[in-house]
């Protein structure tokens, strides 16, 4: 039985769509833009006004680092407070989506480059529901998290999102969810809430990264540890990197892209996010 029979047991209901559902890249940045009102979490509560509601979420999340490729596969994932040092309403919250086994199944049934575990022990963590809950606040669409292996390297997860396009077929939406830039031991605190502000180093790699996304160049970008000084400051270690290969993998031909909280924070992040179709 081929794989797209068989995610037909989810989506039997669902005309294939003759448009692929977007995908995204989120800039997830604090915790904190999970409960406040800011610039950044208002152009997420927009952004789901804009592009077609989904049949489900499935978001791959800098903070779920695993080793082999994991993805959740239980009725109601828990909401997972995966930090400290935060005020006691953000450790308040819970966004109560429920998952889906069935999706689950069907999405690792698509990976052949993987053996997929299904997982029944994480949840959503923060680089899925501070962005989710203010998407689809009600939390009725089933939400999802694929892992990253970090026994692999950049192209490995570019090759692996190619296997989910079947999912954009289906309305599926598909979030990687990390930051471009993301170096927190040079963050200049005294200056995180100073709008826009980043070191010269950021702000031009961030500009050399999204030159690249545009160009549909997507070489150096999955051989970024050739990319010089610039881009090791910004990457020092791969987690929030990683989302973004599943949003480049995911593009199809010509499809649109487009950027949006295209901002640096406290010196050494930034908050860019990609659209793509």
């Amino acid at each position: 039985m081929s794989t797209l029979t068989e995610f037909k047991n989810f989506t039997g209901n669902l005309p294939e769509q003759q448009q692929l559902m977007p995908v995204l890249f989120i800039g997830h940045g604090s915790p904190m833009n999970g409960i406040e009102d800011t610039a950044f979490s208002r152009r997420w509560t927009q952004m789901a006004k804009e592009i077609p509601t989904p049949s489900a979420v499935l978001v791959v999340s800098a903070h779920w680092f695993t080793q082999g490729t994991k993805i959740t596969a239980m009725d109601f994932p828990e909401t997972i407070h995966d930090f400290g040092g935060f005020p006691p309403a953000l450790f308040a919250v819970q966004y109560p989506a429920p998952g889906n086994p069935v999706l689950a199944k069907e999405t690792a049934s698509l990976i052949h480059s993987a053996k997929v575990e299904l997982n029944h022990d994480w949840g959503l963590d923060h680089g899925t529901w501070t962005v989710v809950r203010h998407m689809y606040p009600e939390a009725k669409i089933p939400v999802l998290q694929l892992s990253i292996d970090y026994t692999k390297g950049p192209q490995y997860h570019y090759d692996l999102a190619r296997e989910l396009l079947a999912l954009r077929k289906k309305g599926v939406l598909i979030i990687g969810s990390g930051n471009m830039v993301h170096n927190l031991r040079m963050v200049a605190w005294d200056k995180i809430n100073q709008t826009g502000y980043g070191y010269d180093w950021a702000l031009d790699i961030n500009e050399k990264f999204k030159s690249l996304i545009t160009e549909n160049d997507h070489k150096p970008l999955i051989n970024y540890a050739q990319m010089g000084r610039e881009a090791m400051l910004a990457i020092p270690t791969p987690e929030h990197y990683l989302p973004l290969m599943y949003t480049l993998g995911l593009k199809s031909g010509n499809e649109k892209v487009s950027f949006f909280n295209d901002q640096a924070v406290g010196g050494s992040l930034t908050m860019t996010s990609v659209k793509i179709g």
